[in-house]
């Protein structure tokens, strides 16, 4: 490079004087490449908070998924909370509760224990804060609180999609019915379709006679079919003891399938016949408990067996805010400590069923004491005590 080139290269990049006002002239190009590069951190900096936005909101749509699957299928969340603070409220007046507040109340003890930071936030609450939550959007508790409620109302919609796909499957190949089912067609199900109408037949009729099945499809008043009747589909084999209506309840091997294709995976429910595999039993032990306690399998497989396109609460003259509710009084509302042992145990059969027996806390250290690994931990020993002695 030349003197010359030398020169006017260190002239370009001298420090200017400052003008009048003080500042000090730069190139526009300069100018320019800066301020690009202060908005794109500046948009970098937005796509991040989006980002952690939306994955907190995710989570929470997550989470408000278990208000629907294991708390209440029919209550909004507004609601469990407001029941809450009038039970408090009336106890401390010693005010009688009806059944259904008792439900109720029995479903917001259950939403702490699934969800038991949402009780906590509830419980920290001041004034300003409620007033915060109504009046700003932004507010980070306020859009926790409508992303548990999203979740919780796609959980139904979402669940009940699922199911009317894999049951039209699983009836086609347990059944192989004359008229096989189609995946997207519910006009077909329901009682004009004889394995549809045989499982949402009342416990108390046999679908097999003639006269019965006439007179639920042509709707007549001596065979009414409604929330008061345990349908077939609830029982083991679909086989139901008229003197024993418990026996065989809520074992079928429908439930148990969708069951699993809700709570651990579609895949899953090709292995409703065996027990679990014992994978994460011990952990999932009370979750499954909850989940079964309050489990809506049972209103959806019905939903998906009838021929309703799209859902209701009330289908002719069956209700299933009231099915539900009937589902949720036979865990719960006991007549005697004889009656929940087998309510007991048909939750064991069915944490059993789902997640398989761990005999993890019959390894005691006795036990232990005489298997191999133990075991060759003392041959081990014995052989080094051994060398070192001969020598």
């Amino acid at each position: 490079m030349t003197e010359s080139e030398l020169d006017s290269r260190h002239q370009t990049h001298a420090l200017a004087l400052a003008d009048q006002s003080g500042a000090v002239p730069t190139s526009a190009e300069a100018r320019s490449k800066r301020r690009i590069a202060v908005l794109e951190e500046e948009l970098e900096m937005m796509k991040q908070d989006r980002g952690t936005k939306q994955r907190k909101t995710t989570y929470y749509v997550a989470q408000g998924r278990a208000i629907r699957r294991m708390v209440a299928l029919y209550t909004n969340l507004d609601d469990l909370i407001a029941k809450n603070d009038r039970r408090y409220e009336e106890q401390e007046l010693e005010l009688d509760s009806t059944g259904e507040q008792d439900r109720l109340q029995r479903g917001y003890i259950l939403l702490a224990q699934v969800l038991p930071w949402l009780h906590e936030k509830f419980a920290e609450l001041d004034i300003d804060d409620c007033k915060d939550m109504k009046k700003k959007a932004s507010d980070f508790n306020y859009e926790a609180f409508r992303a548990l409620k999203r979740g919780a109302d796609a959980a139904r919609g979402n669940d009940t999609s699922t199911l009317k796909d894999l049951v039209a499957a699983w009836l086609n190949e347990g059944f192989h019915p004359s008229r096989l089912l189609s995946s997207d067609d519910k006009q077909s199900r329901g009682f004009i379709h004889d394995v549809c109408g045989k499982l949402l037949c009342p416990a108390e009729w046999d679908w097999g006679d003639d006269k019965v099945k006439a007179g639920i499809r042509d709707r007549m008043s001596d065979y009414i079919v409604s929330e008061n009747s345990w349908p077939l589909f609830l029982y083991e084999g679909y086989k139901v003891n008229a003197d024993n209506l418990e026996q065989g309840l809520f074992k079928s091997k429908i439930l148990v399938q969708a069951f699993k294709a809700i709570f651990t995976s579609p895949s899953s429910a090709k292995e409703a016949d065996g027990d679990g595999n014992g994978a994460d039993v011990l952990e999932n032990h009370r979750r499954a408990r909850r989940q079964l306690t309050h489990v809506k399998v049972k209103t959806c497989v019905c939903f998906a067996l009838s021929s309703v396109s799209s859902w209701r609460t009330v289908d002719g003259d069956f209700d299933y805010e009231a099915f539900w509710n009937h589902v949720v009084d036979f865990f719960e509302d006991v007549p005697g400590p004889v009656t929940q042992r087998r309510v007991n145990d048909l939750l064991e059969w069915w944490t059993r069923k789902v997640f398989g027996k761990s005999h993890r806390e019959d390894l005691t250290p006795e036990v232990v004491s005489r298997m191999s690994v133990t075991t060759l931990a003392g041959q081990r020993r014995a052989l080094e005590d051994a060398a070192f002695d001969s020598d």
